[in-house]
C-alpha cells in the first residue's frame, strides 16, 4: 500500500514508497525559498511515475524540522491538507532523523552520529544519535539550533548534514557524501512506519526552534491624558 512521504526542511523533497518501505518514485530539487511553487507538480509527477493514484495512499509522512519558518510550513501544510482530503493519517518525523538513518546504514554500530543542517544566520540545527546498525538510531541528543562552534563532537563521530559540509573546521567534518547532506523523505517513510507500527505518538507540530524571522509589529498602546 503507497505512502507518500515530503520534506521541506531544506531541500524540497517528495517519496512514494510501498508500507515496507521500497521506493516506487522520488523526485528532490535543492532551490531554496521555492517550496511553494516546487512542491505540488512533484508530489504529482511522482505519482503519475508509480501509477498510483493519490486515491490509493495510506498515509502521508512529512518532515517536521527543525528548519526555517516559511519553507517547514509548506511541506506541513500541504501534507495536513492532502491527509485530510483523503481521510488518511498524516505522520510526522524529525527531519534530522532522517539523515541520520541514511547514515546508520553507512557506519559501523556504536558509531556517534551528529546531524547539522544550515539553519541560516551562520548557525545550524543539530541532534546527536548512536548507530545501532543498519536502518536504526537511537537518538542521544534533542535537535537544537546555535552557531557551530557550540557543537559538541566526539573523536571518531560521523558529522554529516548540509551544516557540516558549511561548517567543516567547527564540525571536524570533511567530504560529505551527497546522500547525507539533505533528509530524504523515503528514510521519513520507513521510519513513520516503524514508529506507528510501536504504537508511537507521531504528531506533526513543527520544530521551529526559533521565532520566524518576520513578525507582526508590536500593537500600539493608547496613551491617556
Amino acid at each position: 500500500m503507497p505512502v507518500l512521504a515530503l520534506d521541506t526542511s531544506g531541500a524540497v523533497a517528495v517519496a512514494l514508497t510501498s508500507d515496507a518501505g521500497e521506493v516506487l518514485a522520488a523526485r528532490a530539487d535543492s532551490q531554496q525559498r521555492h517550496h511553494a511553487e516546487l512542491l505540488a507538480p512533484m508530489i504529482e509527477s511522482v505519482l503519475a511515475e508509480a501509477g498510483v493514484d493519490r486515491r490509493e495512499l495510506t498515509a502521508v509522512v512529512v518532515g517536521t524540522g527543525p528548519a526555517p519558518f516559511t519553507g517547514l510550513r509548506v511541506g506541513l501544510v500541504t501534507a495536513r491538507t492532502l491527509a485530510l482530503g483523503l481521510g488518511i493519517p498524516v505522520l510526522g518525523v524529525p527531519s534530522l532523523d532522517a539523515i541520520a538513518l541514511a547514515a546508520s546504514r553507512v557506519a559501523p554500530v556504536g558509531t556517534t552520529i551528529v546531524v547539522a543542517t544550515d539553519a541560516r544566520r551562520r548557525e545550524v540545527y543539530s541532534s546527536t544519535y548512536r548507530a545501532d546498525g543498519p536502518g536504526l538510531v537511537t537518538v542521544l541528543a534533542e535537535p537544537a539550533v546555535g552557531a557551530a562552534r557550540t557543537v559538541t563532537v566526539e573523536p571518531g563521530a560521523l558529522v554529516v548534514g548540509r551544516g557540516a559540509a558549511l561548517y567543516p573546521e567547527a564540525l571536524g567534518a570533511h567530504t560529505v557524501p551527497d546522500g547525507l547532506l539533505d533528509p530524504d523523505p523515503a528514510e521519513l517513510a520507513v521510519l513513520a512506519i516503524a514508529r506507528r507500527a510501536a504504537g508511537l505518538d507521531l504528531p506533526t507540530e513543527p520544530l521551529y526552534l526559533r521565532r520566524p524571522d518576520a513578525v507582526p509589529p508590536a500593537a500600539s498602546k493608547r496613551v491617556g491624558g
